[in-house]
């Protein structure tokens, strides 16, 4: 599988890689770059469309990520909630404030791809690629965002409706960038909630997705407000929906109604994915949902309170501090950038491998083939590694981000073996066993667990699996079904049937 990949993907993705130091240090890049560069925080879109050749013309890659103060989820003494440029799905998942004041968000956010995937990919990219399948988008705008551009020419203030203007097409221009996103915060009396229908429970784009809040006094409903995405070529309001809702009671008829309405606003097309009619009555189906959810006050039942996020044992605060921008590599380009980083405890120093993913920086230049390519689009979790202390996916990161990083494999995760038998003792097969080579001692618990339980086949996706599974038991030591299931969504393996792969994890969470 990995050899065909590399057959049919650009092995040369960029021929700059910029890392400014600072804002005015960007705007003034992109004022010179304009057409041939494009930025990154997450790049989990880019990468794909850049390898594939769908997204042509980039020269110049611009990564903003090592820019300081840029990760922020805040509050303003007007009642706007703030969003940095910087500020990742898993971030918003995590985040106390959201989940009280702008729970939408909040349950959009959690059900993006994965999370290796929400553990890279910011709201703000969500935004600017613009599809109208784009889970965060349509939340969003049901709670009356705004957006900030920024240049070498000024700032200007754009509504997220007035945003975009097609399908992947908005009005942000070549030299500028978005640095924030704001909204009002759900007051007293407003609710809301986010839903979508995808074609599997994790990793999926939206077939559907709708949005609702509404403003409640007792029963009564004073004012609605329901988007729909992945219907129209931009995120749409159910605007006689709406105006319908507004002043009813909560009752059956006036859901179902409403329900109605909403998906006559619905204008969708029939794709791979879905017919024009199955969308339709799918908005109806969420929409009937989402009301029902409200009128119960359920909706947050929908999200688990305490989310996996495969952060590891260390609090928000200090994964929001370990993000090396203090040692930022300054402004350098790919071609002569030397990628200096740590991988596995190990100081590595790379010339050449600057134009590739992560994951064949380490597979092809660091010789550490552990870390395997099943898709090299961010789907199946084989490539899965630690970046900075959270799991990512290497097949969607640039290599040159690895400089000044801190990068965990699948082969930093033994430990070298400690020996029970006396000075001279010959030791025995009864005394330890091999595993592909590797001494059973030097094992990571969850790898025993995988061998003793047998939750293996083919094998080929097993160190992504191991990768997660070490990470979440990090940051809950005893997980619950539940909580494993969310920590390997974005893994995925053809053979077992995931059975044995829960019970090692589990058994692993034991020892």
């Amino acid at each position: 599988m990995a050899s065909c990949a590399t057959l049919w993907f650009n092995t040369s993705m960029w021929t700059e890689y910029i890392t400014p130091n600072s804002l005015e240090e960007t705007f003034q890049i992109l004022a010179e770059k304009r057409d041939i560069s494009r930025l990154i925080a997450g790049a989990t879109d880019l990468m794909i469309e850049i390898e594939r050749g769908i997204r042509k013309g980039i020269e110049t890659v611009i990564d903003i990520t090592r820019l300081p103060d840029l990760d922020y989820i805040t509050l303003d003494e007007d009642d706007n909630i703030h969003i940095g440029p910087l500020v990742t799905h898993n971030a918003v998942a995590a985040s106390t404030l959201l989940r009280q004041r702008a729970f939408p968000l909040v349950s959009a956010a959690w059900q993006v791809g994965a999370p290796q995937i929400r553990n890279r990919a910011t709201v703000a990219g969500n935004l600017v690629t613009a599809s109208p399948a784009n889970d965060t988008i349509t939340p969003l705008m049901a709670l009356g965002a705004w957006v900030v551009l920024a240049s070498v020419k000024g700032t200007r203030r754009v509504s997220l409706e007035n945003f975009y203007t097609g399908v992947r097409k908005t009005v942000l221009q070549p030299d500028e960038m978005l640095v924030d996103i704001v909204f009002p915060a759900l007051k007293t009396g407003q609710r809301g909630t986010f839903l979508k229908l995808g074609l599997r429970r994790a990793q999926a784009i939206s077939l559907v997705n709708t949005s609702v809040v509404l403003t409640l006094e007792s029963n009564l409903i004073k004012s609605a407000v329901i988007t729909l995405g992945a219907v129209a070529p931009t995120i749409i309001h159910a605007s006689e929906a709406e105006i319908y809702l507004a002043g009813k009671e909560f009752t059956d008829d006036i859901i179902a109604r409403t329900a109605d309405l909403s998906a006559d606003a619905a204008r969708p097309i029939d794709d791979i994915r879905g017919s024009a009619a199955y969308r339709k009555a799918m908005v109806r189906v969420l929409v009937i949902r989402s009301l029902r959810l409200l009128r119960e006050g359920l909706e947050q039942s929908q999200i688990p309170e305490i989310p996996v996020l495969l952060w590891g044992r260390q609090t928000k605060e200090q994964k929001r501090s370990s993000t090396i921008q203090s040692s930022s590599p300054g402004n350098q380009s790919s071609s002569n950038q030397t990628i200096h980083t740590r991988i596995n405890g190990r100081e590595y120093t790379f010339t050449t491998g600057h134009e590739k993913s992560l994951l064949r920086l380490l597979r092809e230049e660091a010789g550490l083939t552990g870390t395997k390519e099943g898709c090299a689009e961010g789907e199946c979790g084989a490539c899965t590694v630690y970046l900075d202390g959270k799991a990512v996916m290497a097949c969607l990161v640039p290599a040159p981000r690895a400089n000044g990083a801190e990068i965990v494999t699948v082969e930093g995760l033994s430990t070298p073996a400690t020996s029970n038998t006396s000075e001279g003792e010959e030791r025995t097969e009864r005394d330890i066993s091999e595993v592909n080579g590797v001494s059973s001692e030097t094992l990571h618990p969850v790898q025993k667990a995988f061998v003793a339980d047998g939750a293996v086949q083919c094998g080929y996706c097993t160190p992504g699996f191991i990768m997660s599974a070490v990470k979440l038991l990090e940051e809950r030591p005893h997980p619950n079904q539940s909580e494993i299931t969310q920590a390997i969504s974005g893994n995925l393996c053809r053979c077992t049937g995931y059975f044995k792969i829960v019970q090692a994890i589990e058994d692993a969470s034991k020892s």
